[in-house]
C-alpha cells in the first residue's frame, strides 16, 4: 500500500511573511524615529534651560563684582558654546540668528517708544552725522593700518574694516534706554543722538561691506550698492511710520466701538508687525532696499507720538519685561557664535590693529560733536559709547571665510577678539561713566504735573475694560 503525503502546506505563505515583517520593520523604524525626535526636543529644551539658567546667574556674578551683566551671558556663550564645552543643541544654534534678531527686535521697539521726537530734533545733525562717519573713519584705519600690521591688501583690507566698523546696537540701545528712562544726558538728547546713530550705522557698514566683498572677490564697486544706503533709510522709515499709524488708527477704532485691546495684546499685535517688516527687507532683497530694523524703531516712535503717553508708558513698560528674557538669548548666543580658537590665533597683532582703528572711530565721533553745545565730558562719552561691537561681527565675521577669501582666517580671528575686547569694554565704559560725564536732566514740577494727568486719563480710559486688572 502506497502512501502519498502530498505537497506539504505552509503555514504562513512568502508574501505574508514578508508583509509582516516589513509593517514590524516599519513599526520599529517609526518607534526609533519618534525617540530620536523625542530625545532632540529633551536636548533641545536642556539647552535652553541652561542658556536662561547658567545666562541669569553669571549675568548675577558679574553685577555684584560690579561689571556689566552682558559680560556674564558672553561668557556663558562662549563656555556652553561649540568651540568649549559643546552643550548646545546644534538645532538651537541652526536657529541662533533668527533668534538673535528677535531678541534685537524688542529692544529696538523699546528704544522706539523711549524716544522723544522733540528731543531728537536737538541732535539732528550730529545723529545724521553719526550714522555713518565714525565707521567710515574706522574702515578708513583699516584700509591704511591693516596691511602694514596684518599683511593683507588693501581690498581685504576693505572687507576686514566693513566687518569690524559697525557699533553693535545689542550693547549700545539698551543703555541708552536706560540712560532716557534716568533722564542722564537727555536735556542735550545725547543718548538719543547715539541711539538713533547706532540704529543707522548698521545698515551703512553692511552695505559697504557687500561691496567689498565682491570687489575682493574679483568683481567691481556698483554705484546702485552706495544709492541704496539712503534709499534703505528712507523706506525703512517710511514703511515704520505708515505701519505705526495703522496700529494707532486700529486701537483708536477698536476703543471707540467699545472693543478695547489690553496693552498684554497690544504688545503681541506690534510684535508680529515688526517681524513682518523684517520679513519685508527679505522678501525685497535684491529689488527695493529697505530697513527693517530701522522700519521697527519708526513705527514704535510713531505709536509713542500718537498715542495717549500713558499707553506707550505702559507698553514700554511690558517691552522692557520682555527684553529681560531677550536679553540673556542675545548675548548668551552671540558668545556661543565665538569660535575662542581663533582669538588665540589671532595674536598680538589683530589687538593693536584693533585699537588702532578704534582711535580713528573716536575721531570720526569727534568730528560729529563739532560745532555743538556738547562739552569735553559729554563728547567723552560718546566716543565711549561708540566703541561695543559684537552682533553684526557675530552675523557676518565669518561670510568671508566661507565664500572663500585669502583673508577670511584672519578677518574672523579679528572679529572675534574685537567682540571679545570691545563688547565688555563699551558696556562697562558707559555702566561706569554716564554719571561722571553726563548731567542728570531732573525732572521738573510740570513733569510731575503732566504724569499724574497722564497716568489718571489712562485710568479713564482703561477702566471699562478692566485692563488695570490684566497687568
Amino acid at each position: 500500500m502506497k502512501y502519498s503525503l502530498g505537497k506539504p502546506k505552509l503555514l504562513i505563505q512568502a508574501d505574508d511573511f514578508y508583509d509582516f515583517m516589513s509593517q514590524e520593520a516599519s513599526a520599529f523604524f517609526a518607534f526609533i524615529n519618534a525617540f530620536s525626535i523625542f530625545l532632540r526636543r529633551l536636548i533641545m529644551l536642556t539647552s535652553l534651560s541652561l542658556i536662561f539658567l547658567v545666562g541669569l546667574v553669571m549675568g548675577a556674578i558679574c553685577q555684584k563684582l560690579k561689571l556689566p551683566r552682558i559680560i556674564g551671558m558672553l561668557l556663558t556663550g562662549i563656555v556652553l558654546g561649540p568651540y568649549v564645552l559643546d552643550f548646545l543643541d546644534p538645532s538651537i544654534l541652526s536657529i541662533s540668528a533668527d533668534l538673535r534678531k528677535m531678541a534685537l527686535i524688542i529692544i529696538l521697539i523699546k528704544a522706539g517708544l523711549s524716544l522723544d521726537l522733540k528731543d531728537l530734533k536737538k541732535a539732528g545733525r550730529s545723529a545724521i552725522l553719526m550714522s555713518f562717519v565714525p565707521a567710515s573713519c574706522e574702515i578708513i584705519g583699516y584700509i591704511l593700518l591693516a596691511p602694514v600690521i596684518l599683511g593683507i591688501n588693501h581690498a581685504e583690507a576693505a572687507v576686514m574694516g566693513a566687518v569690524l566698523a559697525a557699533v553693535s546696537p545689542a550693547v549700545v540701545v539698551p543703555r541708552m534706554v536706560m540712560l532716557i528712562e534716568k533722564r542722564y544726558g537727555t536735556a542735550k538728547a545725547i543718548p538719543q543722538m547715539i541711539l538713533s546713530g547706532a540704529s543707522c550705522d548698521d545698515i551703512f557698514v553692511i552695505v559697504l561691506f557687500t561691496t567689498f566683498l565682491n570687489v575682493a572677490q574679483g568683481g567691481r564697486a556698483n554705484v546702485i550698492d552706495f544709492v541704496n544706503i539712503p534709499v534703505s533709510i528712507i523706506l525703512g522709515i517710511i514703511l515704520g511710520i505708515v505701519t505705526g499709524l495703522g496700529l494707532y488708527l486700529f486701537f483708536e477704532t477698536s476703543y471707540a466701538r467699545k472693543h478695547t485691546v489690553r496693552n498684554s495684546m497690544k504688545v503681541i499685535i506690534v510684535l508680529g508687525f515688526s517681524f513682518l517688516l523684517i520679513a519685508i527687507e527679505g522678501w525685497l532683497e535684491g529689488k527695493v532696499s529697505v530697513s527693517g530694523l530701522l522700519a521697527v524703531v519708526a513705527m514704535a516712535c510713531t505709536l509713542k507720538f500718537k498715542c495717549v503717553p500713558a499707553v506707550s508708558a505702559r507698553l514700554s513698560e511690558k517691552f522692557g519685561k520682555l527684553w529681560l528674557a531677550a536679553e540673556v538669548i542675545l548675548f548668551v548666543l552671540v558668545g556661543a557664535a565665538v569660535d575662542i580658537h581663533y582669538t588665540l590665533k589671532a595674536g598680538l597683532p589683530a589687538l593693536l590693529m584693533i585699537l588702532a582703528a578704534l582711535v580713528f572711530r573716536a575721531a570720526g565721533v569727534f568730528l560729529c560733536t563739532l560745532k555743538t553745545n556738547l562739552t569735553w565730558k559729554e563728547r567723552l562719552f560718546c566716543i565711549i559709547a561708540y566703541l561695543p561691537k559684537a552682533t553684526v561681527q557675530a552675523a557676518i565675521g565669518s561670510v568671508p571665510l566661507a565664500a572663500g577669501l585669502a583673508c577670511g582666517q584672519i578677518v574672523l580671528s579679528v572679529a572675534v577678539l574685537a567682540i571679545i575686547v570691545t563688547a565688555p569694554l563699551g558696556a562697562i565704559g558707559i555702566d561706569c561713566t554716564y554719571k561722571r560725564l553726563l548731567t542728570e536732566n531732573k525732572p521738573t514740577k510740570s513733569h510731575y504735573t503732566l504724569n499724574i494727568v497722564g497716568h489718571f486719563r489712562s485710568l479713564f480710559i482703561y477702566f471699562p475694560a478692566c485692563d488695570l486688572l490684566y497687568c
